[in-house]
């Protein structure tokens, strides 16, 4: 039966989405043909009522915020101001304004939480300029669509939000677990950078005029904007004042005062920010609808406790398993993108993991590591065409750019599972602090 039931989900799954059917609307069907053939329960009822329960939690009320937050400082001139104020202070760095994509990225995704948003942003005002300068574009493309990823990893990040929902995670605490591999990821890009420049210091332009320590400072007044946003959103969280829905809410009001003050919040630009706001909030609520119907469905099913079984039996410790779940989610990558790895594996993966005595909040950060692979691998990975339609490059050139940040990520892996408390230390010093 084990079998039968594995062949029909997963032949209903991959001949929906050949046949280009949505990612949510196919886990719905999933789910309906697993507990329809294989289980007495009923599909019917079983699906309204999954839908309706999964539609109105309070933690979703976050995502649809965020995501506007995102799309409202899309359309500002929030990258410029960014390039503007960091580049005076790296100069001294090899690899110069290389680094602006990585921690400019790192900023946005601070604020924002969408890989998607952070490449976009920050490459319309970084490709052209690094280009006037004369800065080696395979670097330029690789550092932006690899520092693109950080959206997923730092706080707050709508695929945090996503996972806490279906693991039944904290998203507070989620947040707070992703700052230290955030910070290690950006540094990480940046030691590579510097190697890069040690070994190729041809392939750079020659160093900018100086600047007067006056004239450095003046100019780091265009960053006053992108870190006071960033202390209302994470500092609310952090500091305890706010829920991380609370402070999504001053994360939007912050951004529209922020536009406004620009001049570049127009009715038409206000208008075309909450369309794509539904849009993605829509698409989202569906992935999310579908992969709790199939989570309930696989549940009734028992799959997923017999395959939590199959792994004690197997004898796999939990390094052994983190090791076939990368390979799978590395391959899963080339086809998938990263709210549609972690919903479509989540009713499975999960249970094995709990079983195997891994903490589900340090799993939640790997699925982050991994889910931004997914972000930057051939042939669907969402920032490779991003940066793509900002360069201009083939995607090919793209992928063979990003290809060190993807073998950087896996380093990530291993580092955060060598080391847990990367991970794990912050949320329990904020779980433990007096009062």
């Amino acid at each position: 039966m084990e079998i039968a039931l594995a062949v029909a989900v997963l032949g209903t799954m991959f001949g929906l989405l050949s046949a280009g059917v949505w990612i949510g609307i196919t886990l719905l069907l999933c789910g309906y043909v697993a507990i329809e053939f294989f289980s007495p329960a009923p599909s019917g009822s079983l699906l309204a009522s999954t839908v309706w329960d999964g539609s109105w939690p309070w933690t979703l009320t976050a995502l649809p915020l965020f995501v506007w937050m995102g799309e409202i400082l899309f359309r500002t001139k929030l990258s410029e101001d960014m390039f503007v104020g960091m580049s005076p202070w790296l100069r001294w760095l090899p690899g110069r304004l290389l680094h602006v994509n990585i921690i400019g990225c790192a900023i946005m995704s601070a604020i924002t939480g969408s890989s998607a948003v952070c490449s976009a942003t920050v490459g319309r005002m970084s490709v052209p300029e690094l280009r006037r300068r004369g800065y080696d574009e395979f670097m330029a493309i690789g550092t932006l669509s690899g520092s693109g990823t950080l959206g997923m990893l730092i706080p707050p990040s709508i695929m945090m939000m996503v996972y806490g929902v279906v693991a039944q995670v904290s998203i507070g605490q989620l947040f707070i677990a992703g700052v230290g591999p955030g910070i290690m990821m950006m540094l990480m890009y940046q030691v590579y950078v510097i190697g890069w420049a040690k070994l190729f210091p041809s392939r750079q332009p020659p160093p900018d005029p100086p600047m007067s320590f006056g004239q450095m400072f003046w100019a780091s007044r265009r960053l006053i904007p992108a870190m006071s946003l960033i202390l209302l959103v994470l500092g609310s969280i952090y500091g305890g004042l706010a829920t991380p829905t609370e402070a999504a809410v001053f994360g939007v009001v912050g951004s529209l005062l922020f536009s406004a003050a620009q001049g570049t919040l127009t009715w038409p630009s206000f208008q075309e920010g909450l369309i794509q706001t539904v849009k993605t909030t829509c698409m989202i609520s569906l992935i999310l609808a579908g992969g709790n119907f199939l989570s309930i469905a696989l549940g009734f099913t028992g799959l997923p406790h017999m395959m939590a079984g199959w792994t004690a039996g197997w004898g796999m410790d939990k390094y052994t398993l983190l090791v076939v779940l990368t390979i799978v989610y590395i391959i899963l990558g080339t086809a998938l993108d990263g709210a549609s790895m972690i919903l479509l594996t989540a009713a499975v993966v999960l249970p094995m993991v709990a079983n195997a005595g891994i903490d589900l909040l340090w799993f939640g950060i790997y699925m982050m590591i991994v889910t931004e692979m997914s972000q930057i691998s051939w042939p669907v990975g969402f920032c490779l065409f991003v940066v793509q339609s900002l360069t201009g490059c083939s995607l090919n050139t793209v992928s063979l750019a990003t290809l060190p940040f993807m073998i950087m990520l896996i380093i990530g892996i291993v580092l955060i599972a060598a080391f847990p408390e990367i991970v794990l230390w912050l949320p329990h010093q904020m779980v433990n602090k007096p009062g």
